[in-house]
């Protein structure tokens, strides 16, 4: 009888000690998940920090080529400063609705820039000056750049929310404190190709 209750009590610690053992092995994998996801976003937020601290040279550069569209200029400028203005901690990436408002500050920069490059074509005189087309092929670095730590970062994004949701990751998570992370998502529209029109 006695041997029957020792061997019991063994049971029970032994399953107690590989539940634990279990559970700080998925405490472990994902906090490295977790830090992943935040190594990536930081990723992005270097992208985008260069882009922005590229835009005032390339502003500076145009103005300095002469007779250009003031309106243009002012609108880069302008999308610049909401851009930079609106900031996403690693915190705040659960939150699709601050990450769709940072990704839509990016988008109207990017698209400012786009319009400037397409000006500047109206501009022989600033196409052809060296300064200009390095920051061009700069900035053109930059978008790359971009679009590669965007992709790094939903691929960390889904390695983690996988994970958090997998059995047996899935009992401890919420106990943890780990909810899935949001992923950048396509621009409305961005499935249609762009059209390439020069007639004008």
């Amino acid at each position: 009888m006695r041997n029957r209750g020792l061997i019991a009590l063994l049971i029970v610690l032994v399953l107690c000690l590989f539940g634990g053992c279990m559970g700080c092995s998925t405490y472990n994998s994902l906090i490295g998940q977790q830090e992943g996801v935040n190594e990536a976003w930081g990723n992005v937020e270097t992208a985008y920090q260069r882009r922005a601290d590229l835009i005032p040279n390339l502003v500076s550069t145009v103005q300095a080529a002469g007779d250009f569209e003031q309106e243009t200029l002012a609108m880069v400028t302008e999308a610049r400063a909401r851009a930079t203005g609106v900031t996403l901690s690693a915190d705040d990436l659960s939150d699709p609705e601050r990450l769709s408002a940072f990704q839509a500050a990016q988008s109207q920069l990017g698209g400012a820039l786009g319009r400037l490059l397409v000006v500047s074509e109206n501009y022989p005189q600033l196409r052809a000056t060296e300064a200009f087309r390095d920051l061009q092929a700069q900035l053109e670095g930059t978008e790359n750049r971009i679009n590669t730590a965007r992709t790094r970062y939903n691929e960390a994004v889904r390695r983690y929310n996988t994970a958090i949701r997998s059995m047996p990751a899935a009992l401890f998570a919420g106990m943890f404190g780990h909810a899935p992370r949001a992923a950048f998502e396509a621009e409305q529209g961005a499935e249609t190709a762009p059209r390439v029109d020069f007639s004008s």
